[in-house]
């Protein structure tokens, strides 16, 4: 699919970088008619022996993004940008053009870590201006501010509907397998013909419930495998609530505040995300975020689904153990090495978590 949409744009006369997780500005590379495409790892088995250039206790991500990319995966694109997502990523960002055999641009975007304050606010001006300053280099275009006004408010109204969907979900006649992959094509196609599904399925939105099963909140990385969803189902289990760094922690918690100028209102917006340890949110906040959206959600039970060896991730579990053990919740924690598909012993634990939190829910 990646592949396709990455052709489809060329045809259009648009450049295409490749992006690591997590966050990026979005905006600049569509006010600067550029296509974005993200590179989860890719789940699978690495593809080349490139990836045993790193270390085996990095993450999958990690090391498949660096096979991947070696092996030509990714030669169709004109970039890859590299956000300071944690110190494996960072360093990836030496390793693909040294290592990697990557002959073509090498964009860095470094997110502001930690709260709001003057210096934060400056620290995300100055990293936005100097990446719009690469992205004009790559395109020969100069970044025009009425375009990245127009960009903001297109991915604004993409937010909106996403956190919709996600918000009213049990009243939304698509299953879990179907809304992600809608979700997630976000991930590679064209902004606007993302928006066009999304505004479909938002008509979609019924006034009364229409799922049933046991409602879960999922906090972790990156919904992969995606056949995690399938086998929640298969056990009576739906997601009633998202905190995937991927998924959930993408979309502000309210409307973008206005800045003096359109890149102050993209500097503004990193600090209107959901708490995450990717950008060293202060623990105790996290926990009181998640906390609320537990309740509110009217989940019964939480999977922690992340990958081996995630540091930021992982720093979290303690915490989000004792949180929810605290209020009786009963917990899965769920690594994974990004594979392919789920192995059998994870699907195991799955279907006896869904037992669990049944006879949990169900007693007295």
């Amino acid at each position: 699919m990646r592949a396709a949409a990455i052709a489809a744009q060329k045809k259009l006369g648009r450049k295409t970088v490749v992006v690591l997780p997590i966050l990026y500005p979005r905006e600049l590379f569509t006010a600067m008619d550029v296509h974005t495409v993200e590179l989860w790892g890719p789940p699978g088995p690495p593809r080349g022996p490139e990836a045993g250039r790193i270390q085996p206790y990095a993450c999958a991500v990690v090391r498949n993004a660096l096979a991947f990319l070696a092996s030509g995966g990714a030669d169709a694109a004109d970039a890859v940008l590299f956000p300071h997502t944690c110190d494996s990523l960072q360093g990836l960002a030496t390793l693909v053009p040294d290592f990697g055999g990557w002959k073509k641009p090498v964009l860095r975007f470094h997110h502001p870590k930690g709260e709001d304050r003057p210096s934060a606010r400056a620290f995300a001006r100055a990293e936005l201006s100097s990446l719009a300053c690469g992205l004009e280099r790559l395109t020969g275009e100069t970044l025009d501010a009425a375009r990245l006004d127009a960009a903001i408010a297109l991915h604004a109204e993409i937010d909106r509907i996403k956190g919709a969907l996600l918000r009213r979900r049990a009243c939304l006649d698509l299953d879990d397998p179907a809304l992600y992959r809608l979700l997630r094509r976000g991930e590679f196609l064209w902004p606007e013909d993302h928006l066009a599904e999304l505004q479909a399925a938002e008509g979609r939105i019924g006034k009364e419930r229409r799922r049933r099963g046991v409602p879960l909140l999922i906090t972790g990385y990156v919904p992969e495998p995606m056949a995690i969803f399938d086998h929640l189902a298969s056990g009576g289990t739906f997601v009633v609530a998202d905190d995937y760094a991927a998924v959930g922690r993408r979309i502000p918690l309210g409307p973008p505040a206005r800045g003096e100028d359109p890149i102050g209102t993209l500097a503004a917006r990193t600090f209107a995300m959901p708490p995450c340890p990717t950008r060293a949110a202060a623990p105790a906040r996290r926990m009181e975020y998640l906390s609320a959206l537990f309740r509110r959600s009217g989940a019964a039970g939480v999977i922690v689904h992340v990958p081996k060896f995630c540091e930021p991730e992982s720093f979290d579990v303690p915490a989000i153990r004792r949180l929810f053990s605290g209020i009786g919740a009963p917990l899965l924690h769920l690594e994974g090495e990004l594979e392919a598909d789920l192995p059998a012993q994870s699907v195991t634990r799955l279907e006896a978590f869904a037992e669990i939190v049944e006879s949990a829910r169900s007693a007295p």
